[in-house]
C-alpha cells in the first residue's frame, strides 16, 4: 500500500497503455491495474445508487398520474350524475311557479355581478402596470383606487387570511391578488416623485403626478407644492454631485439653469391661480392652475364629469361589463380634505424661500465646479451657453411676467446666481496666471543676471568659455551696435513705408540698435509680451467683440428702462467688463511690481561697491526698466484695456490729437491711464536708479585715476602729462606810443590726464550705448565727474597751503592747470549752467581754484594771456565737440542748428532714441525738390569733409543728415535722381 501511495500516476492521465510499459516496471503496472479496477467498481456502485433513486421518483410520479386519472374520472362521473339529476329535476318539476324562477334569476344576476367584479379585479393589475410603463401615473392611481373600492365591495378585507370571507373561500386565487395590489401604492408614489425631478417633463405630466400623490396620500395643494419643490431641490443636488467624467461643466451649469427656470415656469403653470376678475386658466398665452383643473376633472361628481370616468374606455370590451354595479362604472376618486387654492402670499413666500435655499446650494456647487475651468475662454463658453439658453423665445418672452406674478419682483438668474461666481473665478485665474508670469519673469531675470555676471568674470579673467552672444553684447553694447545681422532690415523694407508698418508688427534689428536695446532685453521683453498677449487673447473671449450685435440691443434696452420682456436677450453678458479689465490690470500691475521689487533687490545687492561683474547686470536692468513699456505693447493694452484702442485712433490723427489733447489733458485722465502713468514712472525711477549706480561707479573709478595723476609731486610726473604749447605774436603799445611785437607761449591742449579722462569717459559711455542713455543720467554723470574733479583741484590748494617740499607752483603750470580746469568746466558743465552768466550759478570751488591759480600768474601777463587763452579754449571746444559728442551734446556744438526745416519736403526719419545727443536724424528724402543753397554751400561742404578737429562754420551743417545731403547735392545729376531720394528706401528705417 505504501507503494500505491508512492505511485504519482492518476487514472485520468492514462491515455496510451504503451507508455505505461515504457515508464513503469511490471509491479508498478499491476498497481495501476488494481487502482483502475477499484475506481471502476466505485463508479458502478454510484451508478446503481443513482438509478435506484431515480426509479423511486419515477414510481412516485406514476402513482401520482394514476391518482389524477382516477380523480378526473370521478369528477367526470359526478358531472354526468349531476347532469342526469338536473335532467330528472327538469322533467319532474316542470311546474314550479314563477316565484321560484324570479328568485333564481336574482341569484344568477348577483352571481354574474360578483363574477364581473372578480374579473375586473383580476384585470386591474395588468392595466396598472401598462399605465405605469407609459408614465400615466394618474390613470394608474385611479385604477388602484378602483381596485381598493372593489376590495371593499367584495369584502375581501373584512377578515384576515380569508377564512371568514365567502368570496375568498370560493375563489382562493383572490388571496394572492389582494396581496399583489397592496404594493401598487408605494410603487406609484415612488415613480411619481421620481417624475417630479426631471427637467424635461411636461406641465401636464407634473400636474398629473402631483394629483396622483394627493389622491394616494390625501394631501393638500400646499403639501403638493412642498413635494414638488423638494423633488426639484433633490434634482439640483444630483446635478451638482454627479461625477466629472460624465457631462461637461458647461452642460452641468446649463442643466442647473434650465432646471431652475423650468421649476418656476411649472410652478406658475401648475399652482398659480389668477386673482378674481383676471383671465381664467388656459385663456392667455401662459397656462396656469393646471393642478386644480385636473383635480376638478378627476374628483368632480357633476353631470359634466360623467364622460370622464375611470372605466369610460371599458364600456365596449365585453358583455360582462354590463353586470358591473353603478358604483363601479361611475367610480370617481375623492380627496380626504378639500383642495383649497394656495394663497398668492403663501406661494410667493414658499418660492422665495426655496430660491434662497437653492441659491446657497447652487453658489457652493457651481463654485466648486468652476475650479476645474482653467481659462477665461472656458468661462466665456459657459457664460455664452447660459446666455443662449436664457435667450430662447420660450423663456425670454414670458420670464418677466412669470417672475412678477409669482415673486412680485424680477429674478435675474445670471446676475443673482452666477455672475459673481464667474467673476471670482475669473479673478482667481487672472491672478494665478499673472503670478505665474511674474514668477517665470523673475526666474528669467535672475538667470540673465547670473549669465551676465559670469560673462563679465570670464571676460576679465581672459578665459572664453563661450557663453551666449547676447550676454557678450550686454557687456559691450558697442559691439552689438556695430555688428551686422540678417534681421537688421525687414524683408519688406523696400516696398512698405514706415507709416504703413505698425509699431507692433515688425521691429527690425536696426530699430533696436538705434535704441541700444540688446538681445537680452529683447528676449526678456518678447517672452513677457508673449505671455501677456496670451492672457490678453484669453481675456478677449470674455469681453465684447467689435461686431457684437445682439448684446448692444440688450445694453440699450436695459439702460433705458425695465423693459426686459421686449429685450432681445435675457441679460447683458458684458456688464462686468470693467471688473474683468480691472482684474487683469491689477494682476499685470502686481506682476510688474514684483519684477521691479526683484530688480531693486538685485540693485541693492550691487549698490554698495559694484564691480565690473555687477555693472553689466545693473545696466541690463536699467535698459530693461527703460524699455519694458515700449517693447511690451501688450502690457499697455492689459492695463489700459479698451482705452488703448482709442489712444491708437487719436495717434492716427496727430493734428487732431494735439488739438484735443490740449483741451482734455487736464480734465480727462481715467484711472487706468493714471495707473499706467504711475507704472511708467516706477519703471523710469528704477531705471534711473540703476543708471545712477553705474554712473557713480564709473565716475569714481575714472576720477580716482585722474586724482592720482593730478596730485603728482615730482617734476618728472608733471612733465609727463605736459602737452604742446602754441607760440603767438602779439602787438602791444609801448609807453612812447610805438607798437611792440612780443612772442608768448600759451597752452592749446589740455593735459594728457585730462584728455585721457574725457576720452575714457566717452569710451565707457559709448560702450554702454551712450546715444540711448537718458539725458538726466548723462548730466548726473558729467556733474559727478566735474564735482569730483573740482574736489581734486581744490585738494591741491589745500596741500599747497599745508605742506612744504612739494614741487612749486610755477606760472606755466598754473596756466596749464587753469586751462585744464576751464576746459573741464566747459565740457562737463550743463547747458543750464552755461546759459547763466552769473557766478552764483557755478560751483564756488571752481572760482576759488581759478582765483588761486591766477594768483600764481603775473597780473600783467594774465591780462595779456586772457583773450588768446579764451580763444584757444573756444577753438579746442569746437574741435573736440564731435570727438566728445556724447559728453558735450548737440547744444554744446558751437554752430547753431537750424530750428526750422522745409515743411514742403517730407522725410522718413530713421527712428533714433528720443534722447539722442550725438548724431542727427538721418532723412531719406522722397521728393526731387531741392532746397536752394547759398553761395557759401561749397565752402561749408568742404568744412564738413574736414577732420573733426577742424573748425565748423556752416550754420546748416549740424542739421540732421546735412552731410548726406551735401554729398548728394554735389554728385547728383538732374537726369539721374540720387540714391537718397528714391522712395523705395523710405521704409527701410524700421
Amino acid at each position: 500500500m505504501a507503494e500505491d501511495h508512492a505511485l504519482p500516476l492518476r487514472v485520468s492521465e492514462i491515455k496510451d497503455p504503451a507508455v505505461l510499459f515504457e515508464r513503469y516496471n511490471t509491479e508498478q503496472i499491476r498497481q495501476v491495474e488494481r487502482k483502475v479496477r477499484g475506481e471502476i467498481e466505485q463508479k458502478k456502485e454510484e451508478l446503481r445508487q443513482m438509478v435506484g433513486e431515480r426509479y423511486r421518483d419515477l414510481i412516485d410520479a406514476a402513482d401520482t398520474i394514476g391518482e389524477m386519472r382516477q380523480c378526473s374520472e370521478s369528477v367526470v362521473q359526478s358531472i354526468q350524475d349531476m347532469h342526469q339529476y338536473c335532467h330528472r329535476l327538469k322533467q319532474g318539476k316542470a311546474c314550479v311557479g314563477s316565484s321560484r324562477q324570479e328568485s333564481q334569476r336574482q341569484w344568477q344576476e348577483k352571481f354574474y355581478t360578483t363574477a364581473s367584479q372578480i374579473k375586473l379585479l383580476l384585470e386591474i393589475p395588468e392595466r396598472i402596470w401598462s399605465a405605469m410603463e407609459a408614465s400615466h401615473y394618474l390613470q394608474a392611481t385611479q385604477l388602484y383606487l378602483l381596485c381598493c373600492h372593489l376590495h371593499s365591495l367584495l369584502q375581501l378585507e373584512a377578515a384576515k387570511g380569508g377564512h371568514y370571507s365567502p368570496v375568498l373561500a370560493r375563489f382562493p386565487i383572490l388571496v394572492r391578488q389582494v396581496a399583489t395590489t397592496g404594493h401598487f401604492r408605494s410603487t406609484i408614489l415612488l415613480d411619481s416623485r421620481s417624475l417630479l425631478r426631471g427637467r424635461a417633463v411636461s406641465d401636464q405630466a407634473i400636474a398629473e403626478a402631483l394629483v396622483s400623490t394627493m389622491l394616494l396620500e390625501g394631501s393638500s395643494p400646499r403639501q403638493a407644492l412642498a413635494d414638488f419643490l423638494l423633488a426639484r431641490k433633490a434634482s439640483i443636488h444630483q446635478l451638482l454631485n454627479q461625477p466629472q467624467h460624465g457631462a461637461g461643466i458647461k452642460a452641468q451649469v446649463c442643466s442647473l439653469v434650465e432646471l431652475l427656470v423650468t421649476t418656476l415656469f411649472q410652478a406658475y403653470a401648475v399652482f398659480y391661480l389668477p386673482p378674481e376678475g383676471g383671465p381664467r386658466p388656459g385663456e392667455g398665452a401662459l397656462g396656469c392652475g393646471l393642478l386644480f383643473s385636473i383635480l376638478e376633472n378627476v374628483t368632480s361628481t357633476s353631470p359634466a364629469a360623467k364622460g370622464r370616468r375611470v372605466l369610460q374606455e371599458e364600456t365596449s370590451t365585453g358583455s360582462w361589463f354590463n353586470f358591473l354595479p353603478p358604483s363601479i362604472t361611475e367610480f370617481q376618486p375623492t380627496l380626504r380634505t378639500l383642495a383649497q387654492p394656495i394663497q398668492r402670499e403663501q406661494l410667493r413666500d414658499t418660492l422665495k424661500q426655496w430660491i434662497d435655499t437653492c441659491k446657497e446650494d447652487i453658489c457652493r456647487g457651481v463654485g466648486s465646479l468652476l475650479v476645474y475651468v482653467k481659462s477665461l475662454k472656458g468661462l466665456a463658453a459657459i457664460r455664452d451657453a447660459v446666455w443662449d439658453l436664457l435667450s430662447t423665445d420660450s423663456i425670454s418672452q414670458h420670464w418677466s411676467t412669470v417672475c412678477q406674478r409669482l415673486l412680485e419682483r424680477p429674478l435675474a438668474v445670471w446676475d443673482d446666481f452666477l455672475q459673481q461666481l464667474f467673476l471670482q473665478r475669473l479673478q482667481a485665474i487672472t491672478k494665478e496666471e499673472t503670478e505665474a508670469i511674474s514668477t517665470s519673469s523673475v526666474q528669467l531675470l535672475t538667470s540673465a543676471v547670473r549669465d551676465l555676471e559670469g560673462q563679465t568674470i570670464d571676460t576679465h579673467s581672459g578665459t572664453h568659455l563661450g557663453p551666449s552672444r547676447g550676454a557678450q553684447y550686454e557687456v559691450d553694447v558697442a559691439s552689438f551696435l556695430w555688428s551686422e545681422s540678417p534681421g537688421d532690415l525687414p524683408s519688406d523694407a523696400g516696398w512698405v513705408s514706415v507709416s504703413q508698418r505698425g509699431q507692433q508688427h515688425q521691429r527690425s534689428s536696426l530699430a533696436m540698435k538705434t535704441q541700444a536695446l540688446t538681445p537680452c532685453v529683447q528676449n526678456f521683453c518678447s517672452s513677457m509680451d508673449a505671455k501677456l498677449k496670451a492672457r490678453l487673447d484669453d481675456l478677449q473671449h470674455y469681453l465684447p467683440s467689435q461686431d457684437t450685435g445682439s448684446d448692444s440691443v440688450s445694453v440699450t434696452v436695459t439702460s433705458s428702462g425695465p423693459t426686459e420682456s421686449s429685450s432681445a436677450s435675457s441679460f447683458n453678458r458684458f456688464t462686468d467688463s470693467p471688473a474683468v479689465e480691472e482684474a487683469l490690470r491689477e494682476g499685470c500691475l502686481a506682476c510688474v511690481r514684483h519684477i521691479l521689487s526683484s530688480i531693486r533687490s538685485e540693485l541693492a545687492a550691487a549698490s554698495p561697491d559694484p564691480g565690473p561683474a555687477r555693472l553689466s547686470s545693473v545696466l541690463f536692468m536699467a535698459r530693461l526698466c527703460q524699455s519694458m513699456g515700449e517693447l511690451c505693447p501688450n502690457l499697455k493694452h492689459c492695463i489700459l484695456g479698451k482705452q488703448s484702442g482709442s489712444d491708437a485712433a487719436v495717434k492716427g490723427t496727430p493734428r487732431q490729437g494735439k488739438k484735443l489733447g490740449k483741451a482734455r489733458a487736464a480734465t480727462e485722465v481715467s484711472p487706468a491711464q493714471a495707473k499706467w502713468a504711475g507704472l511708467r514712472e516706477e519703471l523710469l525711477n528704477c531705471s534711473m536708479e540703476a543708471y545712477r549706480i553705474w554712473s557713480s561707479a564709473l565716475s569714481k573709478v575714472l576720477l580716482d585715476k585722474f586724482g592720482t595723476v593730478l596730485h603728482a609731486e615730482s617734476a618728472g610726473d608733471i612733465l609727463t602729462t605736459a602737452t604742446n604749447w602754441e607760440d603767438l605774436e602779439i602787438q602791444e603799445e609801448a609807453e612812447s606810443g610805438s607798437s611792440v611785437t612780443s612772442n608768448i607761449r600759451l597752452p592749446v591742449q589740455p593735459s594728457w590726464f585730462v584728455q585721457a579722462l574725457l576720452f575714457q569717459l566717452c569710451v565707457e559711455v559709448n560702450r554702454v550705448g551712450g546715444h540711448a542713455l537718458p539725458r538726466p543720467t548723462l548730466q548726473e554723470l558729467l556733474q559727478a565727474c566735474l564735482s569730483q574733479a573740482l574736489q581734486h583741484y581744490h585738494s591741491i590748494t589745500q596741500q599747497a597751503r599745508n605742506r612744504e617740499g612739494v614741487f612749486p607752483m610755477t606760472q606755466n603750470r598754473a596756466l596749464q592747470l587753469l586751462f585744464d580746469l576751464r576746459y573741464l568746466n566747459t565740457t562737463l558743465s550743463s547747458r543750464h549752467e552755461e546759459g547763466k552768466s552769473s557766478r552764483s550759478h557755478q560751483d564756488p570751488r571752481f572760482h576759488e581754484v581759478c582765483d588761486w591759480l591766477e594768483s600764481f600768474i603775473d597780473p600783467f601777463d594774465l591780462d595779456v594771456f586772457t583773450p588768446p587763452l579764451n580763444s584757444n579754449l573756444n577753438r579746442l571746444s569746437q574741435r573736440t565737440s564731435v570727438l566728445l559728442g556724447l559728453l558735450t551734446g548737440s547744444e554744446k556744438q558751437f554752430m547753431s542748428r537750424s530750428s526750422t526745416m522745409n515743411s514742403q519736403e517730407p522725410y522718413n526719419i530713421l527712428p533714433l532714441a528720443s534722447s539722442q545727443i550725438r548724431f542727427g536724424l538721418l532723412p531719406l528724402s522722397m521728393s526731387n525738390v531741392r532746397k536752394s543753397k547759398s553761395a557759401s554751400r561749397s565752402s561749408d561742404a568742404a568744412h564738413q569733409l574736414a577732420p573733426p578737429s577742424s573748425t565748423v562754420d556752416s550754420g546748416d551743417s549740424f542739421r540732421p543728415g546735412s552731410l548726406f545731403r551735401q554729398l548728394a547735392d554735389q554728385d547728383e545729376d538732374t537726369a539721374a535722381p540720387s540714391l537718397f531720394k528714391l522712395s523705395w528706401l523710405s521704409g527701410m528705417a524700421k
